[in-house]
């Protein structure tokens, strides 16, 4: 976990930089209506109670 805004600022700008140099292409191996179905059982998932 990041502890402050700018912890993880400085952590995505590194990672930023680091895929750049390295860039290679990217394949979505998932249609939109795929992610969003995930992701809408994840949150379904996470807002019972206890949570």
């Amino acid at each position: 976990m990041f502890c402050s805004l700018d912890e993880l600022k400085t952590v995505l700008e590194d990672w930023i930089k680091t895929w750049n140099e390295q860039a290679r292409p990217f394949r979505w191996t998932k249609t939109a209506g795929q992610i969003f179905d995930r992701i809408c059982r994840y949150r379904d998932r996470i807002s019972g109670p206890g949570h």
